[in-house]
């Protein structure tokens, strides 16, 4: 049963953004809801609001002469898909350091390299970031369906499973088809999609540049762009490392996820349920769902997540440094969740303020003094930053 789809905490966001910045840019991969959010937040706003669709042949010729259009606007201007106008940005920056500005600029786009080097190139300092995610465990309370379709609201919304796996199948080749023939620099969409393909069989584990070089014929430092790619567009999640110093071997590659589940079980072939739970990769697909779940509840950035492993076998699947705290979660799907000596030496060698297994049962509970087993449909009410740690 969905609890809401009006994502009023990222438009409670925006809100705050807009108000302490002259420009903000929405990110977030493709049809994962920019627009539909935006528009939303527009809906709301206490003031006149000017829409460009940059897509729109229409509206791109209204903004030939950009500086000719915009200058004299005050309110909110959205500019969606704005990495089709380039030239907007440094305009941006003239128009975001007038005197009390009555003007203030929503740009939308994906993460794409180009984008983020032009803002923040040109509009450092005036322009804040909120990356938008797929739909999660504080808007939805249907778990296994959320973990089966992803959180793209209209695979996720489908009619059915089939109808959910279709919408999916084509994302992919859209993506492929515009995305990356938009930033790809020029890469083949074909060796993409092998690449894309490859990757959700490797999903969970740790990165080996050498061995993806070795299978495609091509050195590892291609492969790493290949993989660089397709995380700046969001739909590759690269889980860094954590260093201690410590007198052990510690594994200093990221480990690499394929970010949205439901793309990841298109990208396997795995159109249902039951077909996920007799894949060897169920157990890796659950890791990475839950991993994202936990980034987007608990509100941390990506430079504030990490994995720790020790070529002695020691392990924390994830690790989150914030405020000062230091949090770890071992996730496995399971009901009957337990201690093991690799989380005993995470939380001895870490210096944990917090340990959690996170599991698949109904029942959260303390498994231990300092560790609590943590049902995954309890993520949301337990680990959003405004409740109260139990």
């Amino acid at each position: 049963m969905q609890k809401s789809l009006t994502r009023s905490a990222d438009l409670n966001y925006l809100s705050v953004l807009i108000e302490e910045f002259p420009v903000v840019a929405l990110i977030g991969a493709r049809q994962v809801g920019k627009t539909t959010l935006a528009r939303q937040f527009a809906k709301g706003y206490k003031a006149d609001v000017f829409w460009y669709d940059l897509e729109d042949p229409a509206d791109l010729a209204r903004l030939r002469d950009p500086s000719l259009e915009l200058r004299p606007l005050k309110g909110l201007v959205v500019l969606d898909e704005v990495h089709r106008l380039p030239e907007v940005f440094p305009l941006l920056r003239v128009l975001a350091d007038r005197p009390e500005p009555a003007t203030r600029f929503l740009v939308l786009g994906s993460a794409s390299p180009d984008l983020l080097r032009q803002s923040s190139e040109t509009l450092a300092g005036r322009i804040a970031f909120h990356q938008l995610d797929g739909l999660g465990l504080h808007e939805v309370d249907e778990i296994d369906r959320l973990w089966l379709r992803g959180g793209f609201p209209r695979s996720f919304l489908a009619n059915s499973d089939a109808a959910s796996l279709r919408w999916r199948r084509n994302f992919i080749e859209t993506f492929l088809a515009r995305d990356i023939a938009e930033f790809g620099g020029g890469i083949s969409t074909t060796a993409l999609r092998r690449f894309w393909t490859m990757l959700a069989h490797w999903h969970g584990q740790v990165w080996n540049g050498s061995e993806f070089g070795r299978a495609f014929g091509v050195s590892h430092t291609t492969i790493r762009r290949y993989l660089d790619l397709l995380t700046s567009l969001l739909v590759v999640r690269q889980l860094s490392p954590w260093f201690e110093n410590i007198n052990k071997r510690q594994v200093r590659s990221p480990k690499v996820y394929i970010t949205d589940p439901g793309i990841l079980h298109a990208l396997l072939n795995l159109p249902n349920r039951d077909t996920i739970r007799s894949h060897p990769k169920i157990g890796a697909s659950w890791e990475g769902f839950v991993i994202g779940q936990l980034a987007q509840v608990m509100a941390v950035a990506n430079n504030e997540c990490y994995h720790w492993m020790t070529q002695s076998g020691a392990s924390l699947d994830l690790l989150v440094v914030t405020g000062g705290e230091r949090c770890g979660f071992e996730i496995k799907r399971t009901d009957a969740p337990r201690l093991t000596a690799s989380m005993h030496a995470a939380a001895d060698t870490l210096k944990l303020d917090r340990l959690y297994f996170v599991h698949a049962g109904e029942k959260t509970f303390q498994l231990s003094a300092g560790v609590t087993a943590l049902a995954a449909q309890d993520i949301a009410s337990r680990l959003s930053p405004d409740t109260d740690v139990a």
